[in-house]
C-alpha cells in the first residue's frame, strides 16, 4: 500500500438507513390446523412458496440419524401418480423450481414459478408432500449417494472439527449429531421412511407461506381444496436433554496426520433463537467476527497473517445454541493463533466496546436486513423463521 492509498485504512461513513417496505401478510388457519400466510406482491409476475414443518434433524430416531435428510431428498423422486422423471419434466416445462430440505429444527418443501403456473405448482407441492411413493430403487440410490458423500466429508478437516465441537458442546442433545452413520444408513428401510413421513408431515405442525403476484382470497380457496382432507395428528415433542454446562476451558484434538493446516474451532453453549439476549449477542458477534471488518479478521488475517480468514458465528436454534470462533491456520502458527483468539475473546468479554465499533456494527446489520427482504425468497425465509421459532409476527 502506497502513502497515496492511506485512505484504505479509513472506512467510508455509513449511508443513511434505507426505508423498509414490507408487504402486509394475511394469516389463516384451516380446520385441520394448517397455517397459511399469504403476502400479495405484484411487482413481478412471480410467486414463491414454502411449506415448513416443525420437525427437523433433531427429531430423527436416535438409532437412525439422517432419516429426515433421506426423507426430504426423496420427496421429489416419485409420488403415487408421478415418476421422478415426470416431476422433473413438469417443473422444467414451467421454468419453475421445486425442492425440499431440512435443518436441525424444521423441514421445508419450497417452490417458485411464474404466476401463470400457480395452480400447476400448487398441485405438485401437494402431491410430493402428501403422496410421496418413496420408490425402493430411489431409496437405495439416495442411501448409496449419502454413503459416498459421508466418506468425502470425513476426508475434510472442517467437517471433523465441526463434528467434534457439536458432540462436546451439545452432549446428549440431538443437535450433537451432524451427519448419519454408515450403520444408520444400512438400517434405514423404505418402511421406516414411510412411517416417519406419516408421523411428522402433519398439517397442524406446518405453516404454508406464499409470496408474490397472487390474490389472497382466490389462493386460499385453492389451498383449502388441495389440503382440506389432510388429517392432523399428534405433534412431535421437543423434549431434549439440556446441553452440558462447563466451568473451565477444555481442549479436544482430532489428529489428522499430514495436514498442512490446523482447523481451530473455539465454542461454548449459546442462546436459543427466542432469547431476549439475541440482538445484543448478534451485535457482539458482528463486532467480534461476523465479517472482514471485525476484530478476529483484522487481528489474525490483516495484522498477523496467520490465516485467510477468522470469523465468529452465532448459532441460535429453537432449543439450544452455540457461539463459535474459527479459522484455518498454518500448522506452525497454531499456538500463536490460539493465543490471539483468546485475547480477542477475553477482550470483548471484559473491556467496553468502542462507540465507533457499535455504530459500525449497527449500520452493517441495519444495512443488510432490508436487502434480505427485497426478494420474495428472502421475505419468505424471514416469515418461515418467525413461524418456526415462535417469534412475534412483527419481528
Amino acid at each position: 500500500m502506497t502513502p497515496e492509498e492511506s485512505f484504505r485504512h479509513q472506512a467510508p461513513a455509513p449511508l443513511p438507513s434505507r426505508p423498509i417496505h414490507i408487504p402486509r401478510a394475511s394469516e389463516t388457519t384451516l380446520s385441520n390446523g394448517l397455517t397459511v400466510v399469504i403476502v400479495e406482491d405484484s411487482r413481478l409476475p412471480l410467486v414463491s412458496y414454502r411449506l415448513a414443518f416443525r420437525a427437523g434433524d433433531a427429531h430423527d430416531p436416535p438409532e437412525l440419524p439422517g432419516l429426515t435428510d433421506l426423507l426430504t431428498g426423496l420427496l421429489t423422486e416419485g409420488t403415487e401418480s408421478l415418476t421422478s422423471r415426470q416431476i422433473a419434466d413438469e417443473v422444467g416445462r414451467m421454468g419453475a423450481t421445486l425442492s425440499s430440505g431440512a435443518n436441525s429444527d424444521y423441514t421445508t418443501v419450497g417452490a417458485s414459478s411464474l404466476a401463470t403456473f400457480s395452480d400447476n405448482i400448487l398441485d405438485l407441492i401437494t402431491d410430493v408432500t402428501c403422496n410421496p411413493s418413496f420408490p425402493e430403487n430411489e431409496v437405495e440410490l439416495i442411501k448409496q449417494n449419502t454413503k459416498e458423500s459421508l466418506r468425502q466429508q470425513r476426508a475434510q478437516p472442517s467437517f471433523l472439527a465441526t463434528e467434534m465441537v457439536s458432540r462436546v458442546v451439545f452432549g446428549e442433545h440431538p443437535y450433537s449429531v451432524i451427519a448419519p452413520t454408515l450403520e444408520s444408513l444400512h438400517a434405514t428401510t423404505r418402511e421406516r421412511i414411510v412411517k416417519f413421513h406419516r408421523s411428522k408431515f402433519l398439517p397442524n405442525n406446518a405453516v404454508f407461506v406464499i409470496a408474490g403476484d397472487v390474490r389472497s382470497d382466490v389462493l386460499l380457496k385453492r389451498i383449502e381444496s388441495l389440503f382440506g382432507d389432510w388429517q392432523p395428528g399428534e405433534l412431535p415433542k421437543d423434549d431434549f436433554p439440556a446441553p452440558p454446562s462447563r466451568a473451565s476451558r477444555s481442549a479436544y484434538l482430532v489428529d489428522r496426520p499430514g495436514s498442512a493446516q490446523s482447523n481451530i474451532v473455539i465454542a461454548n453453549t449459546g442462546i436459543t433463537r427466542t432469547s431476549p439476549d439475541y440482538f445484543p449477542m448478534l451485535l457482539m458477534h458482528t463486532v467480534l467476527g461476523a465479517n472482514a471488518s471485525s476484530r478476529l479478521f483484522m487481528n489474525l488475517r490483516e495484522e498477523k497473517g496467520y490465516t485467510y480468514g477468522a470469523y465468529s458465528s452465532l448459532d441460535a436454534r429453537r432449543t439450544a445454541g452455540t457461539v463459535r470462533a474459527s479459522a484455518e491456520v498454518r500448522t506452525p502458527v497454531t499456538g500463536d493463533s490460539l493465543k490471539e483468539f483468546f485475547y480477542e475473546l477475553d477482550r470483548i468479554r471484559t473491556e467496553p466496546v468502542s462507540e465507533k465499533e457499535v455504530i459500525d456494527a449497527k449500520s452493517y446489520l441495519t444495512g443488510v436486513f432490508p436487502l434480505r427482504l427485497e426478494t420474495q425468497e428472502g421475505l419468505i425465509d424471514q416469515l418461515v423463521q418467525i413461524k418456526m421459532f415462535g417469534l412475534p409476527d412483527d419481528y
